[in-house]
């Protein structure tokens, strides 16, 4: 069976797109820059939609992490990109699409050793739908208080994605005390 690629788009230091190359072979131990972006999706309770990312993932396979993240295509308007993830991944639909962190970036070693080297727009949203994840992409999900996950985040970082734990104090400053 052949496989249609998915392309990311990488990028320059500036952010500036630069060419793209296939999702399936960019993660790897020496990730090129590239474009992505991460969601943060809340319900009407106000709670934090966290997903438990699937063990087949490439990157940080089994680890708690925001609600999901992605990649936009080329040409793809971002806000796009996440209402298309959202429906990919977690059969989510969204409304009050927001960019949070438009400035956000980050580069991370997973324990294989592959890297995530992504310039990341931080979004929130919110569920106007039931959560029905891909078994192939989320292995579990969670609505969290967000008082209870910033304290899960503070106690075991080491569980929760990287993004995730730098994501959060940017986010909510005001859910994190202020260092002594």
């Amino acid at each position: 069976m052949n496989r249609t690629a998915e392309l990311v788009v990488l990028a320059a230091d500036d952010g500036t797109p630069v060419g793209t190359a296939d999702k399936a072979t960019v993660h790897s131990t020496s990730t090129p820059l590239h474009l992505a972006f991460s969601t943060h999706v809340y319900d009407d309770a106000g709670r934090i939609l966290l997903t438990r990312r699937a063990l087949s993932k490439r990157t940080w396979p089994g680890v708690w992490t925001n609600s999901f993240c992605g990649h936009p295509g080329p040409g793809e308007a971002t806000e796009d990109a996440v209402a298309r993830r959202a429906d990919h991944e977690l059969g989510l639909r969204l409304d009050l699409i927001e960019l949070r962190l438009p400035d956000f970036r980050y580069r991370a070693v997973d324990a294989s050793g592959v890297v995530e080297n992504e310039i990341c727009p931080v979004y929130t949203a919110r569920a106007v739908s039931p959560v029905n994840p891909r078994e192939d992409e989320v292995m579990q999900v969670q609505w969290a208080d967000p008082l209870q996950l910033t304290a899960a985040v503070a106690a075991a970082p080491w569980a929760f994605s990287p993004w995730l734990t730098l994501q959060l104090p940017l986010l909510y400053p005001e859910w994190f005390p202020a260092s002594a």
